[in-house]
């Protein structure tokens, strides 16, 4: 793995464990204001966040943070040869639980139950969640295991199976092809994306490379699957944060409008008309009364 950083010191000494054909590594840092760091692996990892990261942002395309980054989230799992660039504007502290693997181990594993195809098209589809959940349960008895060993290897390699299983995107097979519809899995990752983004706004092709698929036909099974097209889609995920700040704040129209990336207030407001029916302000009111 080639790995250089800036800004990111240790606090407390790394705990790793080898098991067959993985490593597992737990590390606790301290991030200053300014770190950066550079990640390229020709194996598969995956990385699991014990606290809140999104102050990080990465970006997988060199020179391109201002562009093409995204807050950090809490799971994360990174394909083969896929390079990883971060930083971060805060100082901050952190630990997270790192799994290298073997490309040939995870394949092993994998093909039995989903098949050959599938499995190396999951290692293929890059991961990004940010409600951790079970996989956070799951990474903390992997620490334990390589903190304090108590059982026999099998034990936390059957945790970090389950990790695997329930972070990577593996299709039921055939679900893309016969029906031409999204899958859950790709569909939350979309959400995810989206949900971290300030202006809820990404490119078709950000969005396509996101569920691992072409840009053509994403667009088509995207529509297949969601009844809208990208951009409708987007549309409404800005409108419906476009009413939070209506209900939670006191922003005026034309401040939303400018956070959420429409061009003016008109813009906003004949686009919150056709969605909700009423303009910003109009249903601004009708909230306060109820």
């Amino acid at each position: 793995m080639i790995w250089h950083t800036e800004g990111i010191r240790v606090t407390a000494p790394v705990r790793w464990r080898q098991f067959d054909g993985l490593v597992s590594v737990f590390w606790e840092a301290e991030s200053q204001s300014g770190a950066r760091g550079y990640y390229l692996s020709d194996d598969p990892r995956i990385m699991i966040f014990f606290n809140d990261v999104s102050r990080i942002r990465m970006s997988n395309r060199d020179g391109g943070l201002q562009q093409h980054y995204r807050p950090m989230t809490r799971a994360i799992y990174v394909p083969p040869g896929v390079p990883m660039w971060t930083n971060s504007d805060t100082a901050h502290r952190f630990s997270h639980l790192n799994l290298h693997m073997h490309k040939d181990r995870l394949l092993r594993y994998l093909s039995p139950s989903v098949g050959a195809s599938a499995a190396l098209a999951a290692l293929r589809r890059p991961v990004e969640i940010q409600d951790a959940g079970a996989m956070e349960t799951l990474a903390s008895l992997v620490v334990d295991e390589v903190s304090k060993p108590s059982r026999h290897a099998v034990y936390a390699e059957s945790l970090v199976g389950s990790i695997v299983t329930g972070l990577l995107d593996i299709p039921e097979q055939g679900t893309e092809q016969v029906n031409g519809r999204l899958t859950q899995a790709q569909m939350n990752k979309l959400n995810s994306r989206i949900d971290g983004l300030s202006d809820c706004r990404l490119t078709v092709a950000d969005m396509a490379a996101t569920v691992g698929l072409s840009e053509s036909w994403f667009s088509n099974v995207f529509k297949q699957t969601t009844g809208k097209t990208p951009l409708q889609w987007q549309l409404g995920k800005r409108i419906d944060l476009a009413k939070k700040f209506l209900i939670d704040s006191d922003l005026t129209v034309a401040d939303i409008a400018a956070q959420l990336g429409f061009s003016d207030q008109a813009h906003l407001t004949k686009v919150f008309r056709q969605i909700v029916g009423a303009t910003p302000a109009a249903w601004r009111r009708m909230q306060q009364t109820h």
